[in-house]
């Protein structure tokens, strides 16, 4: 609960694109947090629809091919038929971690 005037801020993990479908079926294997990640676009609407003004996301960094390629060599048992090789490049520079910030009105 915000008194009116009061800010909204989260860290939280955003899509920068849609992604296919295998990608989110890899993303499950690799963590909650991005597997059910909005898109930044659905996070700033969905906000502005509950009210907020001012939403905004800062994308503070997004995960890149090197940083998908380390955490997927460190996941025991992915399907046999997820297709990494697909599936990493579809999701290079589409996940980031952001701060997102709205204000109640007053």
């Amino acid at each position: 609960m915000l008194k009116p005037g009061g800010r909204f801020a989260v860290s939280d993990i955003v899509l920068l694109r849609p992604l296919p479908e295998p990608a989110h079926r890899a993303m499950r294997l690799w963590t909650g947090c991005v597997g059910g990640a909005l898109l930044d676009t659905d996070y700033v609407a969905k906000l502005a629809a509950a009210g907020f003004t001012d939403p905004t996301v800062e994308v503070t960094r997004t995960f890149n091919r090197t940083d998908l390629d380390e955490t997927a060599a460190t996941i025991k048992d992915i399907p046999a038929d997820l297709d990494l090789d697909t599936v990493i490049p579809a999701m290079d520079g589409a996940v980031a971690s952001a701060f997102i910030r709205a204000t109640k009105p007053a």
